[in-house]
């Protein structure tokens, strides 16, 4: 199969699936395709798939990650040692860990085609993340509390695990609380990258986007926890805070 092949073969076996899709035609566009077909793997609920499926869908999404460009964490430069600072896309950045900005549910966005980063993550990882994280949360429960963090896998991502935290909601001026918790998540993402003898984490902006944190203040707090972290003796000696918006790298590259 080519890439068209394998995106119409994954597209037909989601739609089969739900008997309320099963007369949707295939878009002829491949942006078309491309949007129909993330959008089915976001709205699927976890569940187990056919092992064809999971052949074809690996295959296309690295092929997908290849095409994009993958960036070795061996090939940026640091700001300082040991810390870096990279304006990219973190699904692309080949390195042991990154860290999805998760919501409580964990399991990822459901809303079709979100440009959040939990939906990119678990988008370009594909449906076995979203399988690992829904057993992780019914061995576990209950909802995972923000400043906590998660590892799994991270499937058809150059990286090698994904590190899931739950960033706390600003609904105004950022709290004391509120700062301690942001504080937390990065504190407990590099404590479990040391648990399983992690080298280098890549961090996306907590809680900033969707959940409102003030970018500056967010970014203070970032810098401030994982030097603080770096002083230990620890198997972290790399890590990289990835931005998106210009606004951040500024921030970023002042702090730094």
């Amino acid at each position: 199969m080519d890439q068209g092949e394998r995106r119409k073969f994954l597209i037909r076996e989601l739609l089969q699936e739900n008997v309320q899709y099963q007369d949707l035609e295939i878009p002829a566009r491949e942006d078309e395709q491309k949007r129909l077909l993330r959008g089915l793997m976001n709205v699927r609920l976890p569940g187990q798939i056919g092992r064809e499926f999971l052949r074809v869908q690996d295959e296309y999404l690295q092929a997908e990650t290849a095409a994009k460009g993958i960036t070795e964490l061996d090939d940026l430069s640091p700001v300082s040692e040991g810390f870096y600072l990279w304006q990219g896309d973190i699904t692309t950045l080949r390195c042991d860990a990154i860290v999805n900005a998760a919501n409580s549910g964990m399991t990822g966005c459901y809303v079709p085609n979100h440009r959040c980063i939990d939906n990119c993550i678990h988008s370009f990882s594909g449906i076995q993340l979203r399988m690992e994280c829904a057993e992780m949360m019914r061995m576990q429960g209950h909802e995972e509390e923000t400043g906590k963090a998660k590892i799994t896998k991270a499937y058809n991502l150059p990286c090698r695990y994904i590190l899931h935290t739950v960033g706390p909601v600003i609904g105004g001026t950022p709290t004391k609380a509120d700062c301690e918790l942001l504080a937390g998540c990065y504190r407990s993402c590099l404590e479990l990258a040391a648990e399983n003898n992690l080298e280098s984490v890549a961090f996306c902006c907590i809680s900033t986007g969707e959940f409102h944190f003030p970018n500056d203040k967010a970014a203070q707090i970032a810098v401030d926890t994982v030097k603080e972290f770096m002083l230990q003796e620890t198997s972290v000696k790399k890590v990289v805070f990835n931005v998106f918006k210009d606004l951040d790298k500024e921030i970023y590259r002042k702090l730094l």
